[in-house]
């Protein structure tokens, strides 16, 4: 049975990124990021981590909704779309009044589709170029 919780050891977060054979990112830095999470979602299947997201942000405007993970051995079964689906309306629930915010969102390629069913807009499009990256220090 899959769970969910807001918290994910900085080993099981380096399991997963090595699952999906995402770039090595050291311990230590790996942890400062979880820690500068916003929020996140992680999937467990028992005590094992299957699945994850989290956002980065300001807290209030700008959210970047980043390692959008899911075990290749629990893909297809609706994990990513839970965590997705969780994101986008704590997100929404947190605007206030009249304030606004963006999400944002680097997807990779031939993955549009699944976003977009959250509302998300692939780039570029009428209003807004393509989204712009720069690596430092990649080996």
């Amino acid at each position: 049975m899959i769970t969910y919780r807001n918290d994910i050891a900085v080993d099981d977060y380096l399991r997963l990124r090595d699952a999906v054979e995402w770039k090595k990112v050291p311990r230590e830095q790996a942890e400062k990021a979880l820690a500068g999470s916003v929020y996140m979602l992680v999937a467990y299947d028992d005590e094992k981590a299957v699945g994850m997201a989290r956002v980065v942000g300001d807290g209030a405007y700008m959210a970047l909704i980043v390692d959008v993970i899911v075990h290749p051995d629990y893909q297809k079964m609706k994990i990513g779309s839970y965590i997705i689906n969780n994101i986008m309306n704590t997100l929404e629930s947190s605007i206030k009044g009249d304030d606004i915010m963006m999400i944002n969102l680097m997807s990779l390629q031939g993955k549009e589709t699944f976003y977009e069913q959250f509302g998300l807009s692939a780039r570029p499009n009428d209003n807004m170029g393509p989204g712009m990256t720069k690596w430092l220090n990649v080996k």
